[in-house]
């Protein structure tokens, strides 16, 4: 049984800034940027036209967004910059540690997550209680270049673990974001539903078809 895990929401909380753009803006001013006035506006204009379900890293929009300004930034100013705005506190919800560790008795074990600043997630797993050792793969949007819910995150985790896409279980917390996988044959655990418990027992019995029936989102 090939598994993947959502990360955020999922497997780990984090404190996300409540101002997205105004954190931006502070690290870039602690680089030397000089931001302009219109900020907000800026970060929340479209400056990079890429292909529905495309990841657009963060540093490659917030550069963008500067340019659309006049604003020129020191090399790897605006990575720098969101790494630092986006850095988390991280808190492991009850329950995680086991069900990965009991999918890992199952078969191969992926990460599979939606997000565009680059390193969150490995600093996000450093700081959890989860073991990184634990994944057999470990695939980010910003990485891969697609979010959840294109079927080409889906397929992208399904080829590294060298299994059929529709084998793939994937546990998340969205339905409209984790439960992509269902178009590509997969089936999604609604992690919200069914709960870490219930999912670590079903693991660890090995019972795929009563996994997949405890949650009203799982075919």
């Amino acid at each position: 049984m090939a598994i993947s895990f959502d990360l955020f929401g999922t497997l780990v909380a984090v404190e996300r800034p409540a101002d997205p753009a105004a954190a931006v803006a502070a690290e870039l001013r602690d680089r030397g940027v000089a931001v302009p006035d219109d900020w907000g506006d800026a970060y929340a204009e479209l400056h990079i036209d890429a292909p529905d379900g495309a990841e657009v890293p963060l540093p490659a929009h917030v550069s963008a967004a500067l340019r659309s300004r006049d604003v020129d930034a020191p090399a790897n100013a605006a990575r720098r910059a969101v790494v630092a705005a986006f850095d988390p506190e991280v808190r492991t919800p009850e329950g995680a540690v086991d069900a990965v560790s009991a999918a890992a008795e199952r078969g191969p074990v992926a990460l599979l997550s939606n997000c565009s600043v680059p390193e969150l997630v490995a600093r996000t797993l450093i700081r959890s209680d989860l073991d990184r050792d634990a994944f057999d793969v470990m695939v980010s949007s910003v990485a891969c270049g697609w979010r959840k819910p294109h079927p080409e995150a889906f397929e992208t985790v399904a080829g590294r673990l060298d299994v059929a896409p529709e084998t793939l279980v994937h546990v998340g917390d969205d339905p409209n974001t984790d439960g992509g996988v269902e178009a590509v044959g997969g089936a999604f655990v609604d992690v919200r539903e069914v709960g870490f418990d219930t999912l670590t027992d079903s693991l660890r019995r090995g019972a795929r078809s009563e996994l997949l029936s405890e949650g009203e989102s799982c075919p």
